[in-house]
């Protein structure tokens, strides 16, 4: 047949079908608009079939086994108990879908579940779970990625957690106040009310995880603050769990004097995303700075969240990856270089650094 087909090429995959029995909890498996089963069909390339109680997987046969396997653990961890809340197995999914080194019940019961206030939380993917172990161990830990990876929330979290059990005496929450591209202009009222907009999504992990009542009564007594980095300045922050969000947009000097603040038995965690920086052209981003002066210092954990690790809606997941190609095919950009890690041998330039491109900001000729 060669001779007389010479360009015919025999495919040697042998499709194979399995059959996984789901006895409950088919509505989360299949997820909104099938969105759970659709992620398994096109992250191993099966395709799936429910005939009764049956979820039937065809395809390759190492993509069946492993779509098999994870079904499996999904049926076990409801034997066990376990309940998926809405949008928690999607996140899992995309996790042991990309990594074959991970399996979905190894993954659920790593990320032990913590009690925050009224909010009972387990991490979602392996960086958020690194991301709390690191809060755990180390008195800075600096965190790095795009929106929507629970950078600000899980923080927010440690910080209640850590006052509640009486680990400090109380939570400082900062971030600079600097604009996302527009002017707000002249704001009325007082000091603390022209700020507040800026600090909004620390108020609101607040009273996500409290109850409202009660978030009031430890802002009164200043258990609970919430201000902007101009209020640090000249303070030394003892017995106290500080977090620092929206790092990218500090400057040099407001990052170094943030990071000064940590006094005895406080704990810190700086949060950022160096594609959102919103100062004003030619000022450096005191984040950006900090990666670099701070490699290897020890007592400090850099933990880098990527697309895989954006747990809101999928489509902010597909927003961030877009960017990040956009990015990378415009090429002409100038390069930010963020040593995130000690050299590793034969891995890029040897040198531990990340390259971020930012495309060159275009200026208006003077008059």
């Amino acid at each position: 047949m060669s001779s007389i087909f010479p360009c015919l090429e025999v495919s040697n995959t042998h499709l194979i079908k399995s059959s996984v029995r789901i006895s409950r909890g088919v509505e989360s498996l299949f997820g909104t608009r099938d969105e759970n089963i659709r992620l398994i069909e096109a992250g191993l390339g099966v395709q799936t079939h429910l005939l009764d109680n049956n979820l039937e997987i065809e395809g390759e046969a190492e993509n069946v086994s492993r779509a098999a396997n994870i079904l499996e653990d999904y049926n076990t961890l409801l034997r066990e108990g376990h309940v998926f809340t809405n949008g928690d197995l999607n996140s899992y999914l995309r996790v042991v879908t990309g990594d074959r080194e991970v399996s979905l019940r190894a993954l659920v019961n790593s990320g032990k579940q913590r009690n925050f206030g009224k909010k009972v939380l387990a991490p979602k993917t392996v960086n958020q779970r690194r991301y709390l172990e690191a809060i755990e161990r180390n008195d800075l830990v600096i965190g790095i990625g795009p929106a929507g990876t629970g950078k600000t929330y899980l923080a927010v979290a440690m910080a209640i957690s850590a006052l509640m059990n009486k680990q400090v005496a109380r939570i400082v929450l900062t971030r600079p106040a600097v604009e996302a591209g527009e002017r707000l202009g002249f704001l009325p009222g007082t000091l603390q009310e022209k700020v507040d907009p800026y600090l909004r999504p620390l108020y609101d992990a607040l009273y996500d995880m409290l109850d409202s009542e009660r978030v009031e009564k430890l802002l009164e007594r200043n258990v609970i603050e919430v201000a902007p980095i101009a209020f640090m300045r000249g303070r030394t922050l003892n017995d106290s769990f500080i977090i620092l969000d929206e790092a990218q947009n500090c400057t040099v000097e407001q990052m170094k004097m943030v990071l000064t603040r940590q006094g005895f038995n406080s704990k810190m965690v700086v949060n950022g995303d160096v594609t959102q920086i919103d100062l004003p052209a030619g000022r450096r981003s005191g984040l950006i700075d900090a990666t670099e002066v701070l490699k290897g210092v020890e007592g400090i954990s850099f933990v880098q969240f990527d697309d895989k690790d954006v747990v809101r809606h999928v489509l902010v997941q597909r927003i961030v990856k877009a960017y990040e190609r956009y990015n990378e095919a415009i090429g002409a950009g100038r390069q930010l270089t963020l040593p995130l890690a000690e050299p590793v041998a034969g891995n890029g330039n040897g040198n531990g650094e990340v390259k971020v491109e930012i495309p060159p900001t275009e200026t208006a000729p003077l008059a």
